[in-house]
């Protein structure tokens, strides 16, 4: 007779296999499907994505930026691809750390064959200064890219450097005056990478007037830049994805509650179909 130990055991090793297989199968699709794009475009393709995911066994939820590890893994990739080899990056970001993205946009400007980056639904801040270096930009109709003004602490850098137009300078403290100081520095450097950056492909006037509109704090640090916007302000964004991409997304599911908060029939809806249905319903 099986006791009530075995019968636990048994349980919570069920528990903890079954994440970890399911979490090595999508992997398996996911390298399968980058594979086969990388076969249909001659070219290498880097999977930059992320998403709220939850730890296995503890669900804690883990949210993800651009990071010092995620720099070493690109400019790995990077090291690993022939010159002569274009480059596509997949970008799925809400930002992250300054150094990381500066490094990593700076290695696929060097790289010597085209760089394309696709952007499936927002490539914010970080993601928009990689999309600032690539050749050739598509973005889905509806994603976004964002400004890429620095900041400092929780502040945002261009509201900082207000800080001493609007008080007297006897009522600011120094801890105020010297973060004030770090965002000038902080823009400054921002605005001449990102100049450096466009340079190349929209030429040095454009690419500074572009560069003080993307880092001086017109806008919200979250402000959408849509296609439209974009394209308006000359950048290299041109729309459509490959249908792999959309099929890639899939395999990187956003972390759920119990209970869905959107939900629908997932199959493609065929022109004339609703009126095919009415008269068999009828």
């Amino acid at each position: 007779m099986v006791d009530i130990l075995t019968i636990a055991v048994v349980i919570v090793v069920i528990l903890v296999l079954v994440p970890v297989i399911q979490q090595t199968a999508a992997r398996v699709r996911r390298m399968r499907l980058i594979r086969d794009l990388e076969v249909k475009r001659g070219s290498r393709v880097i999977a930059l994505i992320h998403r709220q995911e939850r730890m296995v066994v503890l669900g804690i939820p883990v949210f993800r930026y651009i990071d010092v590890r995620d720099s070493e893994e690109i400019l790995r990739a990077i090291r690993l691809t022939p010159d002569d080899m274009p480059i596509d990056l997949i970008v799925h970001t809400p930002g992250g750390m300054a150094l990381s993205a500066s490094q990593i946009a700076m290695a696929l400007k060097r790289h010597k064959a085209k760089v394309t980056v696709f952007v499936p639904h927002y490539a914010m801040s970080g993601g928009t200064l990689l999309c600032l270096t690539a050749d050739e930009v598509f973005m889905d109709d509806n994603a976004v890219l964002g400004p890429v003004d620095p900041r400092i602490e929780e502040y945002p850098a261009a509201s900082l450097l207000r800080i001493p137009i609007l008080k007297d300078m006897g009522d600011i403290d120094d801890r105020t005056l010297i973060l004030a100081d770090v965002a000038a520095k902080a823009q400054t450097q921002m605005r001449d990478f990102v100049t450096t950056a466009l340079s190349d492909t929209l030429g040095g006037e454009k690419a500074k007037e572009i560069a003080a509109l993307l880092t001086g704090g017109r806008w919200t640090h979250d402000y959408p830049i849509t296609v439209e916007e974009a394209q308006n302000l000359g950048l290299p964004v041109s729309r459509g994805l490959p249908k792999e991409i959309y099929r890639l997304m899939d395999l990187f599911p956003q972390a759920m509650p119990r209970r869905p908060s959107v939900e629908y029939i997932p199959v493609p809806y065929r022109k004339g179909e609703r009126e095919k249905r009415k008269r068999k319903e009828e």
